[in-house]
């Protein structure tokens, strides 16, 4: 079961310890990684969520599936989470995490949705365009390919979104023809 204020307070209880310890950037690539295992590997999602297994076979799998790929102050981490029995919420955790390294980075995650893929010199004109004209200078820019816009784009930044895909357009005209009280009803 999802719990946003579980993992907040755990990943920002994570994120002073590691400005704390100089190891930010450390942590922040270990959290990327496990946050990628947990993604693309529904088992290991499972293994954590699991009552059945037990918190010291636990640690030691996840040594043994992270051996080498973690610092230490993650790794030590991870096993205090297995041992308040709060390892079922890692990936909610190192999402949190991710968020909360970008807001305090000032990183501005923006999510451009296309009909067909954009090219390169596309993308860095719309970053720079934005960085222009707002006051995000540090972006991560997300694209995504959606054919059922037709064409034109979604754009969304924070709580902010701009849709100016065709789809939008002809939806709006449906709608219109839909609430039209010029034509009657004929039964």
């Amino acid at each position: 079961m999802p719990n946003p204020r579980l993992a907040t307070r755990y990943a920002k209880s994570l994120m002073g310890i590691a400005i704390e310890k100089g190891q930010l950037e450390k942590v922040f690539a270990d959290m990327q990684w496990l946050q990628a295992v947990c993604k693309s590997n529904k088992d290991f999602v499972a293994l954590l969520r699991s009552p059945i297994i037990k918190g010291d076979k636990k640690i030691k799998i996840l040594e043994a599936v992270t051996a080498g790929k973690l610092g230490e102050l993650t790794s030590l981490f991870n096993k205090l989470l297995i041992n308040k029995s709060r390892e079922s919420y890692l990936p909610e955790i190192a999402s949190a995490f991710i968020n909360q390294y970008k807001e305090h980075k000032g990183i501005y995650t923006v999510k451009l949705t296309t009909a067909v893929p954009l090219s390169e010199e596309l993308k860095n004109e719309i970053v720079k365009h934005m960085k222009e004209n707002s006051d995000m200078h540090n972006i991560e820019l997300e694209t995504t390919v959606n054919d059922k816009l037709i064409g034109g784009f979604v754009l969304q930044a924070g709580d902010k979104l701009i849709d100016g895909s065709i789809l939008y357009d002809l939806q709006t005209i449906a709608r219109q023809f839909e609430n039209n009280d010029f034509i009657y009803k004929v039964r």
